[in-house]
């Protein structure tokens, strides 16, 4: 292929994905929704206009890195820290149920496969998928109504947080368990031992950060260190350890995430990702999605994909919410506004797709349920504020 292709492809991919996700977001639906879309309508499912190549295949890689950084930028430790016990108890809740009814639902249509297999695995990651949380959109949902600062609104953004480092973890665990050669133990030592090197790297390099922060505050060196700072412990995650590439960047970005200039750092990331990068990620999703192979068997899964997707995450969050002293009303609004999935579920799918865990046919399944989940989320919330508001409140005429 000739090198000047890719510019048109570029071109192609950057028009369609804006155009599509601002039409997404005008349909009160997420603007990835709409980029993706445009990836699978310019892909060769459809229109035939733009191959995935290589080179696209990196650009949306370091794309995916780019997003995770800022994922672990925007992380409130101290929030963290604050929420305590109910938060981490709901997260892993929302973790864990998710995890199994995922396995369940792929073993219910595609056999049950033996412990260790290579099919046990793909069981096993359709489950890591639905682990993930996306909580901006019931942020917003809470911040139209007023809840976002009450405890229900910070117990479901902690808890979403928590939900996803603990995702991170168990799909790190997942793809080093699914590569035969390398044994439980050592996955879970490897996975242990880059923690460990994260805590300790991480606090001297904060150091040093926020040594050059104070010095040179709101200057461009420092994104631009804190850039390279996510490259590298991308690379050091999975050449060292044999960790997820994405955990590392999310790493980088917890290590920076309580500097002074973190907002900043973000907002530099997030040109890139808005301009180029982003738009390249997700339309390369809607590239590799194959719908030539659809049928009604993937349909009926994907159907079923998106309800235990929902339910798993009201039930598991709602009950441990409830063990946790809230009240029945409470515990459902918090199972709600924890069942939204988005850009995560997207990083994880692409994660199996690249390890060979996943079909792209499945793509079909994880956009179907973030774009109901997106849709469902606010219109349930509102409804539950409006019919059970939490003890003292009263309902505005």
């Amino acid at each position: 292929m000739e090198s000047f292709v890719i510019f048109k492809d570029l071109a192609i991919i950057v028009v369609f994905a804006k155009l599509f996700g601002i039409l997404a977001r005008k349909c009160k639906a997420p603007q990835v929704v709409g980029e993706i879309i445009a990836g699978l309508l310019i892909g060769p499912s459809v229109l035939g206009i733009v191959n995935l190549s290589d080179f696209l295949t990196k650009m949306a890689e370091i794309g995916v890195i780019l997003l995770m950084f800022s994922a672990g930028l925007e992380t409130n430790l101290r929030d963290l820290i604050k929420t305590g016990v109910k938060a981490t108890l709901i997260a892993c809740a929302g973790v864990f149920v998710p995890l199994v009814g995922g396995t369940l639902l792929y073993g219910c249509f595609y056999g049950f496969a033996e412990i260790g297999s290579r099919d046990f695995y793909s069981a096993v990651f359709i489950g890591v998928i639905l682990t993930a949380t996306s909580v901006s959109i019931t942020v917003q949902a809470l911040r139209e109504m007023g809840k976002l600062k009450g405890t229900i609104g910070t117990t479901i953004l902690s808890a979403a947080i928590i939900d996803d480092v603990i995702g991170i973890i168990v799909l790190t665990v997942v793809v080093g368990l699914s590569n035969g050669s390398v044994s439980a133990g050592t996955v879970c030592l490897k996975t242990t031992l880059f923690f460990v090197f994260s805590i300790v790297v991480g606090l001297l390099i904060y150091k040093l950060f926020k040594f050059f922060d104070s010095r040179y505050p709101h200057t461009r060196r420092i994104p631009i260190m804190g850039l390279a700072l996510c490259l590298a412990m991308s690379y050091v995650a999975e050449k060292y350890f044999g960790i997820a590439d994405i955990t590392g960047a999310y790493v980088a970005g917890i290590i920076l995430c309580n500097i002074r200039d973190s907002e900043y750092i973000a907002e530099k990331m997030d040109i890139n990702s808005y301009m180029l990068f982003g738009p390249i990620f997700f339309a390369s999703i809607g590239l590799k999605t194959d719908i030539s192979d659809l049928n009604m068997s993937i349909l009926v899964f994907a159907v079923c994909f998106v309800l235990v997707g929902l339910l798993c995450k009201i039930i598991g969050c709602g009950l441990v919410a409830k063990i946790c002293k809230f009240s029945w009303a409470d515990s459902l609004k918090i199972g709600v506004g924890m069942m939204t999935r988005g850009e995560v579920a997207l990083i994880v799918s692409q994660k199996g797709l690249s390890v060979g865990l996943v079909s792209p046919v499945y793509f079909t399944a994880v956009i179907l349920l973030i774009i109901t989940s997106s849709i469902l989320t606010p219109i349930l919330l509102k409804v539950l504020y409006s019919k059970m508001p939490p003890k003292g409140e009263t309902v505005s005429a």
